[in-house]
């Protein structure tokens, strides 16, 4: 009988541990013909896809701003200018940041939060309340997806800092929370709503470049003088403990809009190398100590290679440590023509593809258009959602004005019930970088075979479009 109770007591625990793995793996990767292949597990039953989700009209967003730091700071001065939409509670973990924030309003004309929280968990006791409309996170990357999932299950929309989360369960918790509780989670990627990138978008579907078959896009910016700023240290931590692009929203989120990410085509294959840690081993042993940070692993430059279902191909790359002019890059190949960005914005076209009433002299997509030529193409093409606001846009700032325009688009699409201008399978597949470049690179830069968030839907939708009131369009 005790031999029996030890075996059944064996199986349980066997039983106990596989269905832990299965569970544990379920957002996992399998190692297969030399590529390593990510899971996209089934939509449960009680779950329904957010593609174009509009939720009820809010006659009047009432917001919950969590983390006042920067990022955080510069919405508490952006939000007083936007009509439809009140920050009604402050958060932060020192309450003396609450304050300053409090000041702002004042200073600005706009009313006092109704609510003031702090400390480590304050974020809970704002989400718990039933008068707030939406949780507007501007916290260190690794609290966005826990914070997004608590507000979403207690019935907030969230708009969360980039990236929105630093790995693939969070990307997947992220979703399924969303379709779970029919709740808005968008990512504040700001870079979608420069001036230049957005023009470029409205220039890509009116088909001024032909087909577009290739997009660039990056972070490039030396923190050299920003390290002290993050407070605790936590992002150098994250770039001394993470190989990987481990923040690569700006450069891959405007792209994927102009190629129809999960809208048309879907990211498919993924290969990311880096270089030695030449500069940030350098940077650490300055900081810490020589020989504290025994090995600092993220290189000092990442490219990433991807290649879409439709045959076409992204390269993304990440560089926060070498001395370098600060650079998005930002780049369109087209059947048709190209554009940049960086270092100087660009265009070059061949007369047959410029409809305009401009007189334009012997275009050659070879060589770059004047400066005045771009000037005023870029104008006749200046995207919808940008006419109107882009004066105040500039005037409020924000990055120049494209914060201004992203909060201006998220409060309009909420107050208006419109889908918004990002989804959260944008916020997935852009956030999922931070993971799958690591991985990658860990397996010798082996190809990576990408999830789907959409879970097979990538294809239902005809293209990217922002929503706008039928007057306006």
């Amino acid at each position: 009988m005790k031999k029996i109770l030890v075996l059944a007591a064996l199986a349980a625990l066997a039983f106990s541990s596989c269905s832990k793995k299965e569970k544990v793996d379920e957002y996992g990767y399998t190692i297969k013909d030399n590529q390593i292949v990510y899971n996209t597990p089934a939509r449960p039953a009680d779950q329904q896809s957010m593609l174009q989700f509009a939720a009820e009209p809010i006659e009047h967003v009432r917001v919950g701003l969590v983390g006042l730091g920067d990022r955080g700071t510069g919405a508490v001065y952006r939000f007083p200018y936007i009509e439809d939409a009140t920050i009604v509670a402050l958060c932060d973990l020192m309450p003396e940041r609450v304050e300053r924030a409090q000041g702002i309003l004042e200073e600005l004309g706009a009313p006092r939060a109704l609510y003031e929280f702090s400390g480590e968990e304050g974020y809970k006791e704002l989400c718990q309340r039933d008068d707030i409309d939406l949780v507007y996170l501007a916290v260190p990357w690794q609290l966005h997806t826990p914070i997004a999932v608590y507000a979403m299950e207690h019935g907030k929309h969230v708009a969360i800092e980039v990236p929105a989360a630093t790995s693939i369960k969070e990307c997947w918790d992220l979703v399924n929370t969303s379709e779970r509780t029919r709740k808005h989670c968008m990512m504040l990627e700001n870079c979608c709503y420069d001036f230049f990138e957005l023009t470029c978008l409205n220039m890509i579907q009116q088909g001024v470049f032909g087909e577009v078959v290739h997009v660039e896009g990056s972070y490039c910016h030396n923190l050299d003088p920003y390290w002290d700023q993050y407070q605790g240290d936590w992002r150098m931590t994250y770039n001394k403990d993470h190989h990987g692009d481990v923040y690569p929203t700006h450069g891959i989120g405007p792209v994927c809009q102009d190629i129809d990410i999960h809208r048309g085509d879907k990211m498919n294959v993924l290969v990311s190398m880096d270089t030695d840690a030449f500069n940030g081993q350098e940077i650490a042993d300055k900081r810490y100590g020589k020989g504290v940070v025994e090995k600092y692993a993220n290189g000092d430059n990442t490219m990433t290679f991807i290649r879409t279902e439709k045959g076409k191909t992204i390269l993304v790359e990440h560089n926060v440590v070498t001395p370098r002019p600060y650079n998005r890059m930002y780049q369109v190949t087209g059947t048709k023509g190209f554009a940049n960005k960086y270092p100087n914005e660009g265009l070059a076209l061949g007369a047959d593809m410029v409809k305009a009433p401009v007189a334009y002299d012997d275009l050659d997509a070879e060589e770059y258009m004047s400066d005045a030529e771009r000037d005023a193409l870029m104008a006749l093409y200046e995207h919808p959602i940008a006419k109107g606001i882009s004066e105040k846009a500039k005037e409020v700032g924000g990055h120049g004005g494209m914060d201004f325009i992203m909060d201006y688009r998220l409060i309009y699409c909420l107050h208006h019930g419109l889908p918004l201008d990002q989804d959260v399978y944008d916020a997935a597949e852009w956030s999922s970088l931070v993971e799958l470049t690591e991985v990658s690179i860990n397996h010798g830069s082996m190809p990576i075979v990408m999830p789907d968030f959409t879970r097979g839907e990538w294809n239902k939708l005809d293209g990217l479009h922002f929503a706008l009131l039928e007057e306006e369009n």
